[in-house]
């Protein structure tokens, strides 16, 4: 994008004021390369998104910012339901709650390459991955309503996870307001099969060696100790959530008109908070929000089962689990008051700063843990949330990269056994059962997260607290 177009704010913030039928200004975190390198598409959806009915202080793009549906990806923005605010299916995204856990183990580098390619093998073998993935957990109707009302706290009903588990999973491992009734019988068909299981496109499971530490005290705090190595699984709510955004989608389009809005792209479609349509999406998303949670719970159970085979122990405690599709009602300083809005954050994770009510401890005092996923060959960053982040971007942090190639052109420029071989090469085995999947994950398609890791730091969005170097990847 041409910097030209915007109103500099400091190195890492770019604002442009509000034109047309902009009702607040759009503000983009990014170093000026990373402006340049983002496509001009975030630039028309950032200020789209600005239009909307009751919207609140400003639109916001995150430093991995890049084309999305409605939304860019990593897109940021509240609604106010007094001021006949929206809610939008293209906002949340279609993977619902996809998100990002991280467990801590207490084995080095060495103890895993013993059994790389073995342990390589094992998670492959055992957690399904893929388009169409199916998992050995089968859902009946009743099941399926208690998962999507009990999120992870059903799966360890189930004896999935451990109890400990919950106070490292945003909202305790179950948001409350789900509505079952407001998911279709074809979403929850498509998810009968589908629990603990990856997906496809840049899904993943990672066994990860922290390789340096940036704040020894809070990563202390977090467990994360140099050398050691961590398992992070990044998935969502598979086929549940897919359908539940095109559906509502669908509706809200057709429904707009009624509302009195005007859409300024199609693919905003959306629906007033306080509407029944906005009600029901509500309800249903906050479902699609416990299946993504119960998944990760039960990959996570699946996982610790895999390296209780290999060293004989299976704890692997979890450091913290994270959604970045979601719109949540938070309560925010707007103007020296407190008011209730729904922020959405398509591609953005929260990051709430020491102090929150909202955080248990070790997390109140340090901040929350950020989990940033990089490329299969980049690795990955832990963040905390800072105090800042609040006036930034409602506590809202980027949540990964950031494409800079899209999957077709990344195809083209490369294959995917010369990724593989390329990763070998480094020491980072990879497992998928698509090769074209790989090409399109390809490392070079993505944004160096480095740069956008230091860019959401200076920007005051999070501050860094260690980086995660792969050693496994079983890839979507």
């Amino acid at each position: 994008m041409d910097r030209r177009r915007f109103e500099k704010l400091s190195d890492n913030a770019w604002r442009v004021a509000p034109f047309g039928a902009m009702r607040v200004p759009a503000v983009i975190y990014a170093s000026e390369d990373l402006l340049e390198e983002m496509d001009d598409k975030v630039f028309d959806q950032t200020t789209n998104v600005a239009m909307l009915p009751g919207i609140v202080e400003a639109s916001y793009a995150m430093p991995d910012a890049h084309w999305g549906y409605g939304f860019p990806i990593g897109g940021v923005a509240a609604f106010d339901p007094q001021a006949g605010g929206v809610v939008s299916a293209g906002g949340v995204g279609f993977d619902i709650s996809c998100g990002v856990r991280t467990h801590l183990t207490s084995l080095t580098r060495e103890e895993v390459l013993s059994v790389q390619e073995e342990l390589a093998d094992a998670l492959y073998a055992l957690v399904p991955v893929g388009v169409g993935a199916e998992g050995e957990v089968v859902l009946d109707r009743a099941a399926m309503d208690a998962m999507l009302t009990g999120g992870a706290r059903w799966a360890l009903e189930q004896g999935f996870g451990n109890a400990k588990d919950l106070l490292g999973i945003e909202e305790g491992g179950c948001i409350e307001g789900a509505e079952p009734a407001a998911v279709s019988e074809r979403a929850k068909e498509r998810q009968r099969r589908e629990m603990g299981t990856l997906g496809s496109g840049n899904h993943y499971l990672e066994v990860q060696e922290v390789k340096h530490i940036f704040d020894p005290a809070t990563a202390a705090a977090y467990g994360l100790e140099r050398g050691k190595c961590v398992l992070t699984i990044h998935c969502g709510s598979r086929g549940l959530g897919h359908q539940i955004g095109t559906e509502f989608l669908r509706e809200m389009a057709v429904s707009a008109q009624s509302f009195g809005i005007s859409l300024p792209d199609r693919e905003l479609a959306c629906a007033p908070i306080n509407s029944e349509l906005g009600q029901r999406y509500l309800g249903a998303m906050r479902a699609a929000i416990n299946c993504a949670l119960a998944n990760r719970e039960i990959v996570g159970h699946i996982a610790r089962e895999v390296f209780a085979r290999f060293f004989g122990k299976s704890e692997l405690p979890l450091m913290f689990d994270v959604s970045h599709n979601t719109c949540k009602l938070e309560t925010h300083r707007i103007g020296g008051k407190d008011r209730a809005l729904f922020v959405h954050r398509k591609g953005a994770t929260r990051a709430l700063g020491p102090g929150s009510a909202s955080l248990p401890e070790p997390f109140r005092q340090y901040g929350q843990p950020v989990l940033i996923g990089g490329s299969m060959g980049a690795g990955s960053y832990v963040l905390a949330g800072v105090e800042q982040s609040e006036d930034r971007a409602f506590s809202s942090a980027c949540h990964g990269a950031g494409r800079r190639l899209s999957r077709h052109a990344a195809t083209r420029a490369w294959s995917g056994r010369q990724i593989v071989d390329e990763l070998r090469a480094k020491g980072i085995v990879v497992r998928s059962p698509s090769m074209r999947g790989v090409a399109e994950e390809a490392p070079g398609a993505y944004k160096d997260v480095g740069a956008v890791v230091d860019c959401a730091e200076a920007a005051g969005l999070a501050r860094k607290v260690a980086y995660l170097a792969p050693l496994i990847c079983i890839k979507g």
